[in-house]
């Protein structure tokens, strides 16, 4: 059902402009903002259309029917679980400002997300992707630059994307990065990274326009900052038919560092994540591969 269902009455007595309001206060980023308004204005609109015109008149057999009928539509589980953790995230909100009397979200589950291992660069690939020959102009040094970040650093694409020069600390071999709910990490990178970066700034003024951001440390070939899509087709373009996602480099680096021997909880703390558990899985990962080596290679295996 659209959002335009929803009456500027029902927003206001939801209260959910100014629970976005409250969410901007708090700097969470404009896709956080989107997918929270999404979610609540969702619930919102099923909720009058099954009689339930206030947040005062749900109850969590509500809430419950409401993740039912999402179940029942064959929406994913990782989405439904999204859902109702902004729910919770909305209602919490609306106690504090006297919406409610108590959250009927506070103990609703939800189905768990199926618990996918990521997808990791095979080391043929790696090795093509880093190791062949780029060629020397501004456009082949800039995307070089980006693989190394990208695989080098264990960045998220929108945190390689948000880097400016202002970013780098090339005497201390760090980077600042902007992450998730705009928290700042510092991260270092490799000695061939910074080269790589070295090369492309060296040559990065050739290509700037009028318009482009000047603080941008990477650009797109129209000037502008460069975007997950443009990331994309860097990647597509070096593999030719080995397509790689941008963020399999990401579960590379975090796999290739855990089975380097590094401590579970400094992994965590470079990739920006704000709970051990979603770090965990790529211990999995790295058993898996270890069996499958072992089922490869060993006599009985």
């Amino acid at each position: 059902m659209g959002t335009n269902a929803v009456t500027r009455d029902e927003y206001e007595v939801w209260g959910l402009d100014d629970f976005c309001a409250t969410l901007r206060a708090l700097d969470r980023s404009p896709a956080t903002l989107r997918a929270y308004r999404g979610d609540v204005t969702r619930f919102l609109v099923w909720s009058c259309s099954q009689g339930v015109s206030s947040p005062r008149e749900v109850t969590r057999r509500t809430l419950r029917e409401y993740l039912a009928s999402m179940n029942r539509e064959g929406d994913e589980r990782s989405s439904i679980s999204r859902r109702r953790a902004s729910l919770r995230r909305y209602f919490s909100w609306a106690l504090e400002r006297g919406y409610v009397d108590a959250s009927p979200a506070a103990r609703i589950s939800a189905p768990r997300p199926n618990s996918k291992l990521p997808e990791i660069v095979g080391r043929e690939q790696l090795d093509v992707l880093l190791e062949s020959d780029w060629g020397d102009d501004p456009w082949a040094r800039r995307d070089q630059a980006v693989c190394e970040v990208l695989y080098g650093a264990g960045l998220r694409v929108s945190e390689l994307c948000g880097l400016d020069q202002s970013s780098l600390d090339e005497r201390q071999g760090l980077l600042r990065v902007l992450g998730k709910g705009r928290k700042e990490r510092i991260v270092p990178l490799h000695r061939a990274g910074w080269a790589a970066i070295d090369r492309w700034t060296a040559s990065r003024r050739e290509v700037l326009t009028a318009e482009s951001p000047r603080e941008a440390l990477f650009v797109n070939r129209r000037g502008a900052r460069l975007g997950p899509r443009d990331v994309r087709r860097i990647l597509d373009k070096r593999l030719a038919l080995g397509h790689v996602h941008p963020h399999a480099l990401r579960h590379t680096y975090a796999t290739h560092l855990l089975e380097g021997g590094a401590d579970l909880r400094v992994v965590q703390e470079l990739l920006g994540h704000e709970s051990l558990t979603t770090t965990q899985l790529y211990t999995h990962v790295s058993k898996s591969r270890l069996q499958n080596i072992h089922r490869a290679t060993h006599p009985r295996g």
